[in-house]
């Protein structure tokens, strides 16, 4: 039948419909043949990118003997830091010694499955862009490992390249050092702000307390800090800092390092940061500088990455004492003298919140000066003073606080002394606790003490304030001693026959024009007067200029020049004019604590030390001083000479011009001379105990009248004293042995060669002679040598 097959058209129609799924699936096939292609092409460049880029790699090797770079650091002779130079704070604490609860901190915080993942953490990525989408605290999702690798090794760009190169040496770490050693790498050497670098450092820089005593709420506020260390500062940003502080003690909670009663404990505790003037409070900032210059001498720059150790004389307690009773003696002068005015105004926007950035920008500018404290004046009327410090602290300046600027506070006060909204001035706390307004001192001032049995520096402070002026007054101010320097004259005058009985004339002396070959001169007394023929021991205590010179002349001011040298100072320092009597030549304060210390020890000349070992980070010692012994190699004056100037040393503070030191300090074995210089330009004291000498030196920088009532009995003397006050605790009573070859005679000491009326008798005396005096003619003839040019 002709229909039983149908027609080739009807089988193509049937076929028809299938064609279309048939191109479809080859199109899918193509499809994921071509992906498949491309992602085995990315595994492959990948594959061949990491292959290339693995033996780039830098060695890690060398973390598993993890040496940092290590401050220099500076200590007293306690142990107590006392100063620290190089580019990164660090102190290097295994991870043994690192305590648990600062390890909980970290961990909770930056990587809590730190000791579960192998170095990428995918679950803790996948989880912290989770909760990075509903939280306002982001979390990271860099682990430790990488932050390790990041920081040790790689830049700071943020690039693809640079991503995969940090995978790469996450996965190196991990397989050549175990997690702890991970650990401690990045305990040590994240920075955390403030100079520090890891968390050791970062516990004394914000605490000033070792990290193995920090708290759960102290360990919570570091930890927040390697996020972004200046905007958790707690110095500086002290609320963003108490927020993220508060949130990883949450998280410290949550993942049940610490109880819920350790978490509300810690949320309520109150820190106390360490403020930049609390830091290294011994306040040895000159004597750390001094010790730096002396390394950098030796050693060079590697000073400041080898992590060296270096012990000094300093005392700690001593440091502090000598700071404070100069810092008193300068501000106790400053409050006499006429305010000033603020140091500068700036201009108060009515914005509060830009009011407040300008208020900080000028306080951080100027900065705090010790305990003088930087405030800029919101208010100001003559019965109240309203100022505002840093972090928005305002202080209420009333009665007494406003005496030292009342001239400021006068509505007839010249613009620039005026105080007024903007005004930034210096507010300190009086010993009442209340508030006053002062001002920066011009005036400058030094102090130091030294062992004069060794020559050992106890405490040094080269000035008002180390960040204010930098230059050393100790070891660099070349300044006229003034009377002070009285008792080396006196001392040359023992050797040519003078005693503490011969008698010299207080009168008045006057040298013209044909004598001196310059200007007339005639020397005054301090006081003025003249009290005529007295004994040298009184005129010591009453330091009388003209009996100085009348001495000096006799002894000749060559032979005195010559003399000086057997103390430490330098003849070109003194030319040998009857000036140097009266202290007109050049001494910087350490050579008169030299000096000085040749009485006290008994005539030995010392060398003033600071440094007695160095060690290197593991406390191997590289050097170790040990001073000499005093012996005849280093003797300069006859011990018969050093006794008797120690006594009429002692005449001085007991009845002379210092004779509140012993009245005050209660003790007879107290012995020193003040010195004021002509015009008032100097005043110092210099004095001793015989396990103890120390001068203090007060005046400008540019040589200028402290004024006509300023003495060194009535300004550098109550420095000295404070000083001692502290220092001499506990130190029996030590008064000198006399040698032999002395004589003791109606109360007073002879050479034994000179008693009986032997030696001068007296000078400058009429109808009388002295053996070592000089005859009319010659003495003019020696005056006008000394005079020439």
């Amino acid at each position: 039948m002709a229909h039983k097959h149908p027609p080739e058209s009807s089988k193509e129609q049937a076929a028809a419909p299938a064609a279309p799924r048939s191109l479809a699936g080859q199109l899918l096939l193509w499809a994921f043949g071509i992906a498949a292609a491309g992602l085995l092409m990315v595994a492959l460049l990948v594959g061949l990118a990491l292959a290339m880029a693995y033996p780039q790699l830098p060695d890690v090797s060398d973390l598993s003997d993890y040496r940092p770079k290590l401050s220099m650091r500076v200590y007293s002779v306690e142990g107590t830091q006392i100063g620290e130079f190089g580019e990164e704070r660090r102190n290097l604490t295994p991870f043994k010694d690192i305590p648990k609860v600062m390890k909980d901190a970290v961990l909770a915080i930056e990587d809590a499955r730190f000791y579960q993942h192998g170095g990428v953490d995918y679950i803790g990525l996948l989880r912290a862009s989770l909760a990075n989408l509903g939280r306002a605290k982001s979390q990271g999702a860099s682990t430790i490992t990488m932050q390790v690798a990041r920081n040790v090794y790689l830049s700071s760009e943020k690039t693809f390249t640079r991503k995969i190169y940090e995978i790469l040496l996450t996965t190196k770490l991990e397989h050549m050092l175990s997690k702890d050693q991970i650990f401690e790498i990045y305990l040590n050497q994240i920075y955390l702000g403030n100079r520090a670098y890891g968390f050791a450092a970062a516990s004394e820089a914000y605490f000033g307390k070792p990290l193995k005593n920090i708290t759960i709420a102290e360990a919570a506020m570091l930890a927040g800090l390697p996020k972004a260390p200046s905007a958790y500062n707690p110095i500086a940003n002290p609320k963003r800092a108490r927020s993220r502080q508060l949130y990883i003690i949450e998280r410290m909670e949550e993942h049940g390092f610490i109880s819920k009663a350790e978490a509300v404990a810690a949320k309520q505790e109150e820190l106390k940061i360490r403020t930049a003037t609390s830091s290294l409070n011994t306040h040895a900032e000159y004597v750390a500088e001094m010790a730096r210059q002396l390394m950098f001498a030796q050693y060079g720059p590697e000073i400041y990455t080898r992590g060296l150790n270096v012990y000094t004389t300093i005392r700690a307690s001593d440091q502090q004492a000598a700071y404070y009773a100069l810092r008193r003696g300068i501000m106790d002068y400053e409050r006499r003298q006429h305010y000033r005015g603020p140091e500068k105004f700036i201009t108060l926007p009515t914005n509060p919140a830009e009011q407040e950035d300008a208020i900080d920008d000028a306080l951080i500018e100027q900065g705090d000066k010790g305990d003088l404290l930087a405030a800029v004046v919101l208010e100001a009327g003559p019965k109240k003073v309203r100022a505002v410090r840093q972090n928005s602290e305002v202080l209420e300046i009333t009665g007494e606080g406003l005496q030292p600027v009342q001239s400021g506070l006068s509505d007839k006060a010249p613009p620039n002394i005026r105080l007024r909204p903007g005004a930034l001035i210096r507010v300190t706390k009086t010993a009442k606790g209340a508030w006053e307004i002062t001002q920066l001192p011009e005036v400058e001032g030094a102090f130091v003490s030294v062992d004069p049995r060794d020559g050992a520096i106890h405490a040094l402070v080269g000035g008002f304030d180390f960040d204010k002026n930098k230059f050393n007054h100790v070891t660099q101010a070349w300044r006229q001693p003034g009377s002070s320097f009285k008792p080396f004259i006196y001392s040359a005058a023992l050797e040519k026959g003078f005693t503490p009985a011969t008698v010299v004339n207080d009168a008045p002396l006057f040298f013209d024009a044909s004598v001196t070959g310059g200007q007339p001169w005639e020397p005054k007394n301090y006081d003025g007067t003249f009290d005529g023929p007295m004994t040298l021991r009184k005129g010591l205590a009453k330091s009388k200029n003209m009996i100085s010179i009348r001495v000096l002349q006799a002894v000749g001011a060559q032979n005195a020049q010559q003399w000086i040298t057997h103390f430490g100072f330098e003849a070109d320092k003194h030319p040998p004019y009857l000036t140097m009597a009266l202290g007109a030549g050049s001494v910087t304060p350490m050579q008169m604590a030299t000096g000085y210390s040749v009485f006290a020890n008994g005539g030995y000349r010392i060398n003033p030390y600071l440094i007695t070992k160095v060690t290197d980070q593991t406390g191997k010692v590289l050097s170790e001083f040990t001073p000499p012994e005093l012996d005849e190699s280093v003797r300069g004056i006859d011990a018969r000479n050093a006794f008797v100037m120690t006594s009429l040393l002692q005449e001085v503070t007991r009845s002379g011009t210092a004779a509140r030191a012993q009245a005050t300090l209660k003790r007879p074995d107290i012995y020193g001379k003040t010195g004021t210089t002509n015009d008032s330009m100097d005043a110092w004291f210099a004095g001793y105990q015989p396990t103890l000498t120390a001068v203090t030196w007060i005046g400008y920088d540019t040589p200028r009248k402290l004024g006509d009532r300023e003495t060194g009995g009535g300004l550098s003397l109550p420095v000295w004293i404070s000083y001692m006050q502290h220092a001499l605790q506990n130190v029996p009573i030590t008064e000198p042995t006399p040698p032999a070859g002395l004589t003791h005679e109606g109360g007073e000491w002879f050479y034994s060669e000179y008693s009986r009326g032997g030696g001068v008798s007296s000078l400058g005396l009429e109808g009388r002679s002295a053996p070592s005096e000089l005859p009319a003619n010659d003495e003019k003839k020696r005056i006008l040598d000394l005079f020439k040019n």
